[in-house]
């Protein structure tokens, strides 16, 4: 896991909400993951860099996307290995083969469920692919 992505977690209403500081979490009124019960849920993370910059490639982009989701998924006390479903949007799909040797490299043996769809573009232009998770914690 990269060590320049900082989660925080808070109980709110009974569930554990983690925080990656984004600035869109505020303004949207989202947490990058929640832990009910045994379910932690992972809202769609950009492969932004901690200085708020993006790299020009998608494989890069998914591998500091799928970092993201790692420390949200350790932070709430899960695994990788638990992840049972991804979804993928990227902003071009003839890409998919950058995107998924990046998504390969962590899911290869795990083998969750997983889409992947392009879209016009997303939240920032400079964002070429956004990564959600599912992760069941037994």
């Amino acid at each position: 896991m990269a060590s320049d992505i900082k989660i925080t977690v808070q109980d709110r209403f009974g569930r554990k909400c983690a925080s990656s500081g984004s600035k869109w979490e505020p303004i949207l009124g989202y947490s990058r993951a929640v832990r009910s019960g045994n379910v932690i849920a992972v809202t769609g993370c950009v492969g932004v860099n901690a200085d708020g910059s993006y790299t020009p490639s998608v494989e890069a982009q998914a591998r500091r996307s799928l970092q993201i989701i790692q420390a949200a998924i350790e932070a709430l006390g899960g695994k990788m290995q638990q992840v049972i479903r991804t979804r993928m949007y990227v902003t071009d799909v003839s890409k998919w083969q950058e995107v998924a040797k990046a998504h390969g490299e962590v899911f290869g043996e795990i083998r969750p469920a997983t889409t992947i769809v392009e879209v016009p573009r997303l939240i920032d232009d400079a964002a070429l692919i956004e990564i959600e998770a599912d992760a069941l914690i037994a």
